[in-house]
Order: C-alpha cells, then sequence, then structure tokens
C-alpha cells in the first residue's frame, strides 16, 4: 500500500493542478488486494470551486477497484501571524538508537527502505525514521510530498503490539491530513497503536519531516488470529 499511496498522491497533485490550491488530506479506502502487473488509474474532479476542490483517483485492475482515493485542495493563503503546531518535533535520525530489523516482515518494500529507530522504542509505541533510495518513478519527476506519504503506510508496521505471524492486524484505510508541505527525504513517523478487545484497532501518527511535524495519519486495522502451522 506504501507506494500506491506515493503514486495515487502524485496523480491527484498532478490532475488539473492550480498552484494557489494546496493539497490538505488525502483518503485511502483499501478495497481488495493492490495487483500485481498491470492497472489503471481513473481520475475525476468531484467538486470543483474556487478555493476549495475535491480529487477522487481510482486504482483498477482486472474490472475491480483495489484502492479508492480522496484528496482535498485548499486555498493557500499567508496564515503565518496566527501559526500555531501543538505537535512537537521529534529527534533526528541522528539520534536513532538502532537500525529498524527489517526480518519480521517480508517483501521487497519493506527492504527498499533505510529505517532507524529512536529510542524509548516498545511494542504499541515507537517513533521511526524512514527514507528511500529507489525512485516511485522511473521517467517522472514527483513531489517531496508524494515521496514522503508514499512511505506513510509503513507507520502500522514500526511499533506492533503483538510480534507479526502471531495476529495478522492488516490496516482498510489511511487517512492523512496536512497542515503543511513536507520537505525532504526522510520521513518521521511517531505513532501510537491501540487494539480493541473487539477485533477492531487502530494505528494513530504524528508525520515529521526534518524541520518538524507537518501531518497526522490514521489507519484502522482489523485484528484477526493467525492459524497456527503443524
Amino acid at each position: 500500500m506504501a507506494p500506491v499511496t506515493g503514486l495515487l498522491t502524485h496523480l491527484i497533485e498532478r490532475f488539473e493542478p492550480r498552484p494557489e490550491l494546496q493539497l490538505a488530506r488525502l483518503s485511502f479506502e483499501i478495497l481488495g488486494l493492490i495487483p500485481e502487473g498491470e492497472f489503471e488509474v481513473r481520475l475525476q474532479m468531484l467538486r470543483a470551486g474556487r478555493t476549495i476542490e475535491l480529487v477522487q483517483a481510482d486504482l483498477q485492475a482486472n474490472d475491480r477497484i483495489a484502492v479508492s482515493a480522496r484528496g482535498w485542495r485548499l486555498q493557500r493563503i499567508d496564515s503565518s501571524s496566527i501559526e500555531g503546531i501543538e505537535d512537537q518535533p521529534m529527534p533526528g535520525p541522528e539520534a536513532a538508537s538502532k537500525p529498524w530489523d527489517l526480518g519480521d516482515w517480508p517483501g521487497g518494500y519493506i527492504h527498499s527502505i533505510e529505517a532507524l529507530l529512536l529510542p524509548e522504542h516498545r511494542p504499541g509505541r515507537g517513533r521511526a525514521w524512514l527514507r528511500t533510495g529507489h525512485p516511485l518513478l522511473a521517467d517522472a519527476e514527483i513531489s517531496d510530498t508524494a515521496r514522503l506519504l508514499g512511505l506513510a503506510d509503513t507507520s502500522n508496521g514500526i511499533a506492533t503490539r503483538v510480534p507479526p505471524g502471531s495476529w495478522a492486524f492488516p490496516n482498510v484505510d489511511l487517512q492523512i491530513h496536512l497542515y503543511r508541505e513536507p520537505r525532504g527525504e526522510w520521513l518521521g513517523l511517531e505513532n501510537s497503536v491501540t487494539f480493541g478487545a473487539g477485533g477492531v484497532g487502530l494505528t494513530s501518527t504524528v508525520l515529521h519531516d526534518l524541520t518538524g511535524p507537518f501531518g497526522r495519519a490514521e489507519q484502522i486495522l482489523t485484528l484477526r488470529p493467525m492459524a497456527k502451522s503443524t
């Protein structure tokens, strides 16, 4: 899901772009398994406006929509005179206590990223810095927003409450709210993971770049015990 997040962000940014508007919220509904191989993305303007727009992007393969995304674009104005951010900055990558051990997670994506854990990391709450040396697209320039949000879905795996393999806890959505545009190649994740007693969980994350926090992400989880191998 992480690279798909970056790709759909990139396409929403490029769809009928207007420099006087900025991307402020992205909502991704994960409707099924994301296919390998060829797919297409269909974009449409759901709500056009002078100061507010809503764009939808659907990733479709084999006559099925796998991920549906919506992005709110809001008017840019100078609000620096009333700026106030309650989210606190977190230490940078240089403060990392150790690299993140990726051995618990399979797949090419997870092994394509560089990940560093900050001190006091524990199950259910963690802080990590991520970056990747692999371009999201081979033949197109992408924004820092698309690059960094293309790593954001990883947050559900950095501070798991239980080891991967004992329970499954996939997210069925990803909601991202941005109060400023991010910059750079490092994405900081400061998250907490809640498991309810009835099969539903929530991963909540403050998103950072090297200059400080820039937004928040939420992922609702379906909790399912894994069958034990015999």
